[in-house]
């Protein structure tokens, strides 16, 4: 069915140093990845005055069924003669842009609202409406109240790695009780809806959080995922985030293509479309996940130590070449690591790193042995033509021995450079981009 748009489109934005540093196509990835997301809503993610750079995408997926994309998250909207369900809001800045795309579609109220999960993507966006005078009900799973108060409780930590600055309100992350929209209604594992006499099943499952929810809609064939589905491999690994669930995150997976839907409203990226093929994505999906959870508990129960299971995990061909299932935002061997942490812990399994030396103590005696930071970065650029991975070791002890040596930073950061182009995922560009802020701040 056709697209429809609620406004003519922005201009590019403005590059800053802090996105250069990010290297050549992370900007494209990140586009590809979360859709409508520009350089200042990706480090305003919290902020109600800064919106998305493009209008938002109308897309009428199934009989009065939309998808909208205001931003870097999708929505669903789903018209029912008694009025409108909602599932997500958006980010903070997309709540007005959000508002006049489903008063495009529709006029009716809107009647309910469920949000899958409380990621600051996607449960943030509704107070435009609420200052419009909707008075909606408001569903959430009960882990959702949890996982605002922990949003509270490190408003610091998530602003630094997500790389986010100050709103308006001086905030750069959700944190004030006024943040946070608290649902009038909590689930357990699954609750029925029935709205305009029509039924929709909101269903609890954990993936990329423990309070994830989806919405299926029997009457219309249509599921709306929320960020269990996404179009890329599931991001069950995150490396800098809390605990994930690969193994429940299969099981839902396997749940919903169970059902025979014709739609899923994804998360993020294009919804899909047909039985058949949200059937292959599904149980391709489960099948992945389950793959690299029983390498992982295979490698604990043999006594391996974290390195060794994830260096000796393979994904088989057929799960790896599925054009919806890339290594663009997460990759397998994060995954594998974040179920090493649920079941094994935190210690890697060598004595010396139970409770070890400082790691700059550790880079100063390794440039002592090597004969001096030049030493170290010399041979770094050496290695980076054979073993860009031994490289980065050997440039990142180089800097953190004597950070104010240009020798050591100038190598630091063109040793990073070559290993963020060659990262698939976008969370290693990411990560690999740190030596130029960190060499920045040293030269500063």
């Amino acid at each position: 069915m056709p697209a429809t748009s609620s406004g003519s489109a922005r201009p590019e934005e403005p590059r800053t140093a802090a996105d250069r540093h990010l290297g050549p196509g992370a900007h494209a990835l990140m586009r590809r990845n979360f859709g409508n997301i520009g350089n200042a809503q990706f480090q305003h993610v919290a902020a109600r005055e800064v919106g998305a750079p493009d209008p938002p995408e109308v897309v009428e997926v199934a009989a009065r069924t939309f998808m909208i994309q205001p931003g870097m998250a999708n929505v669903a909207l789903f018209e029912t003669d008694e009025g409108l369900l909602l599932v997500d809001a958006g980010c903070a800045g997309d709540g007005p842009a959000l508002l006049r795309a489903v008063r495009r579609v529709s006029a009716r109220p809107l009647h309910t609202v469920v949000f899958t999960h409380g990621h600051v993507d996607h449960a943030f966006g509704l107070w435009a409406f609420l200052e419009a005078g909707e008075r909606p009900r408001v569903v959430g799973h009960e882990n959702l109240l949890d996982h605002y108060a922990r949003y509270s409780r490190t408003a610091g930590l998530n602003a630094a790695i997500n790389g986010q600055r100050p709103g308006a309100n001086g905030r750069s992350w959700p944190s004030a009780p006024e943040d946070f929209v608290v649902p009038d209604i909590t689930f357990r594992d699954s609750l029925e809806l029935r709205i305009g006499g029509e039924r929709f099943v909101v269903r609890h499952a954990k993936g990329e959080t423990d309070d994830a929810a989806w919405v299926w809609a029997p009457r219309r064939r249509v599921i709306a995922a929320g960020d269990l589905v996404v179009g890329y491999l599931p991001n069950a690994g995150n490396p800098r985030k809390v605990q994930r669930y690969a193994e429940e995150w299969a099981d839902a997976a396997e749940g919903m293509a169970a059902l025979g839907a014709e739609c899923v409203i994804t998360g993020h990226g294009d919804c899909v479309r047909g039985a058949e093929a949200i059937r292959d994505e599904l149980l391709t999906m489960a099948e992945y996940l389950r793959h690299i959870v029983r390498h992982t508990l295979d490698g604990l129960n043999a006594g391996l130590r974290p390195d060794e299971i994830v260096e000796s995990l393979a994904v088989p061909d057929h799960l790896a070449a599925h054009p919806r299932l890339q290594p663009h935002y997460d990759r397998p061997e994060f995954i594998c690591r974040n179920v090493i942490r649920r079941y094994g812990g935190w210690w890697d399994g060598y004595p010396a790193n139970l409770l070890p030396s400082p790691t700059v103590t550790q880079a100063r005696e390794v440039a002592h042995l090597a004969g001096g930071v030049d030493a170290l970065a010399a041979r770094a650029r050496e290695l980076a033509d054979s073993d860009l991975r031994m490289a980065c070791h050997v440039a990142e002890w180089a800097f953190l021995a004597e950070p104010q040596s240009p020798s050591a930073q100038n190598c630091y950061v063109e040793v990073f450079d070559r290993r963020r182009e060659a990262e698939r995922s976008l969370m290693g560009k990411l990560a690999f981009s740190q030596p130029h802020q960190r060499v920045a701040a040293a030269r500063a």
